[in-house]
């Protein structure tokens, strides 16, 4: 082999690189400090991303549920008048001819209370409560000496609460203290 081809084989030495400077150093800390914070600025970022979104999957779920149990109440507001119907009828249907077809209305109207109940509905107790305008719709006042006044004496439609709430307050008769025979015939004053 001659000479010439032997360094033209041979391989290039490598380019010559400058030295890493000091500027080059603080450069590259300076770039790793700008990466780390946006690093830092990505990760709360998606921290906060990720709490609005199971903020907003609770926010969700909790207004399908109410949208569920405002449906419900909506169809037990309906079904209330056909409860009333129900012990109407089973008020009033004394004739002993009219037995076999009674038992099939209470059967048919505790298979409706249960089904109602199993939903959240409560029935008001009313007579011999204290008076809540809250739970009850005073109709009428009775004069009497056998009962506190406010205390209700007779319930004429009965109410009901749904999940604690009072779906329709129950119409009733509150006693009253009977007045005495001068004040019913005094004028008012203004």
């Amino acid at each position: 082999m001659e000479p010439d081809r032997l360094e033209a084989a041979a391989p290039a030495d490598p380019p010559a690189t400058d030295p890493i400077t000091k500027e080059d150093g603080a450069n590259a800390a300076e770039q790793l400090k700008k990466l780390q914070a946006e690093k830092q600025e990505l990760m709360e970022t998606l921290v906060r991303r990720q709490a609005d979104f199971e903020n907003y999957r609770k926010r969700v779920e909790k207004e399908r549920h109410h949208d569920r149990h405002r449906g419900v109440e909506s169809l037990i507001e309906h079904l209330l008048p056909v409860l009333d119907a129900f012990d109407r009828a089973l008020a009033e249907s004394t004739d002993s001819g009219y037995l076999e077809y009674r038992k099939g209305f209470e059967l048919i109207r505790r298979q409706l209370w249960e089904t109602l109940a199993k939903q959240g509905l409560v029935r008001i107790d009313a007579v011999g409560q204290e008076f809540s305008p809250h739970f009850h719709h005073a109709i009428e006042q009775v004069e009497t000496t056998e009962h506190q006044e406010g205390i209700v004496v007779g319930e004429l439609q009965p109410g009901y609460m749904f999940h604690e709430k009072v779906l329709r307050p129950a119409m009733v008769r509150v006693a009253s203290a009977p007045q005495t025979e001068s004040a019913r015939h005094s004028p008012r004053e203004n």
